[in-house]
């Protein structure tokens, strides 16, 4: 037997290796537009929901889920093991997560599906500056410019300088992203500590559902009726397909193919947005997306190609949850 890189069993000579490669990491075109329905179902919930709403339903949704996997595979004794030996770190990294998720609703209730994907989408140009500081070490010039050009694509695709656009949402949509980033470092610590990701998930999905129930009822919760529940189930399913496709994509595919495919959220979302809302962007944002986009996928070359660097995506789930790893 033969294995490549895609890490499972090799090809007969027949049949070479680069016919799976394509197979294995399209996955992640999977989990993508499962990422951009989730986020069309956000915007068409939002008609009746607040975003920490939504939030909390999705996060509800998740816990649910996790739990029942505990059960499933542990019994009552898996109550036991929710906890967990790093709880401090889980409550840093869920925290993280929960502003980023919250963030990245919001901008989806506010924003084009096609911006406020491509802003959350931003993390690698954060991660390319914070994981060389995480090792000690000064981020290259190539670094620094693959995050200049990436934030030149930002401003080109919010157009600060032009009236009736939403810049607050738009930053807010940034904030996600450079709050993804930060959530992905708390995830690669935790796997350091071999924690398991189902534990990590159960974290976030707990704190995020604790959070937004608080945050929600702050003001008034909406109720839930035939009009709207199937569009409150078709968020939680998308995000969680997502999740499940993306997961498979990075334990089965190729890394550096499976990072690439991931923007194609970004491009499902845009194309999306005209599909759905007849929404097409102006050329000045379309060059902004391209150019946020190309600098993300340098970004994650970039860090990839540290040695002392683990693997990295552009994607902390939009749905919240880990990296696979």
């Amino acid at each position: 037997r033969t294995y490549g890189s895609e890490g499972g069993e090799g090809a007969s000579p027949s049949r070479p290796l680069s016919f799976f490669l394509p197979v294995k990491s399209a996955w992640m075109l999977v989990a993508g537009f499962s990422f951009a329905l989730m986020g069309v179902f956000v915007k068409l919930a939002a008609e009746w929901f607040s975003s920490d709403e939504l939030v909390f339903y999705r996060s509800v949704l998740g816990l649910i889920l996790v739990l029942a996997l505990v059960g499933w595979r542990h019994g009552l004794a898996g109550g036991r093991q929710l906890l967990g030996a790093h709880v401090g770190l889980h409550l840093r990294r869920s925290l993280v997560g929960f502003a980023a998720l919250t963030a990245f609703f919001y901008s989806l209730t506010k924003l084009s599906l096609a911006a406020a994907l491509t802003l959350n989408y931003t993390s690698p140009l954060f991660l390319a500056l914070i994981m060389p500081l995480a090792l000690k070490e000064r981020p290259s010039r190539a670094q620094y410019f693959a995050v200049a050009l990436g934030f030149a694509g930002v401003a080109l695709l919010l157009r600060p300088w032009e009236t009736g656009g939403d810049l607050g949402a738009g930053l807010v949509g940034l904030l996600s992203g450079l709050l993804a980033a930060l959530a992905y470092v708390h995830v690669r610590q935790l796997g350091l500590r071999q924690e398991p990701e189902w534990r990590t998930v159960f974290w976030f999905a707990a704190v995020c559902s604790a959070g937004s129930a608080a945050l929600a009822s702050a003001h008034e919760w909406h109720p839930v009726g035939l009009d709207n529940a199937g569009l409150l189930l078709a968020l939680g399913v998308f995000a969680t397909a997502g999740q499940l496709a993306m997961t498979r994509a990075y334990r089965r595919g190729e890394t550096a193919v499976v990072a690439a495919l991931a923007y194609s959220t970004v491009v499902f979302g845009s194309l999306l947005d005209v599909v759905i809302w007849n929404e097409p962007l102006p050329a000045p944002a379309w060059a902004g997306i391209l150019l946020t986009v190309t600098a993300g996928l340098w970004a994650v070359r970039l860090v990839n190609v540290n040695p002392r660097s683990d693997p990295v995506s552009p994607s902390v789930p939009p749905g919240g949850g880990t990296r696979p790893g």
